[in-house]
């Protein structure tokens, strides 16, 4: 009977073990990949005037 306990409560502290690992590396580990964002500079005056204008 002892031993049976035993197994139930080593089985239950696995058990934590593991889900926190798993919570903790759902927290480590990133979701996506994050893309750079290029903002293109004007190549002249005219561009320039329409891009102010449109802000």
């Amino acid at each position: 009977m002892q031993e049976y306990k035993l197994k139930i409560i080593l089985a239950f502290l696995v058990g934590i073990v593991f889900a926190f690992l798993f919570i903790i590396l759902a927290f480590v580990l990133p979701t996506k990949k994050e893309e750079a964002i290029l903002i293109k500079k004007p190549a002249n005056i005219l561009e320039e005037v329409s891009e102010s204008l449109r802000k």
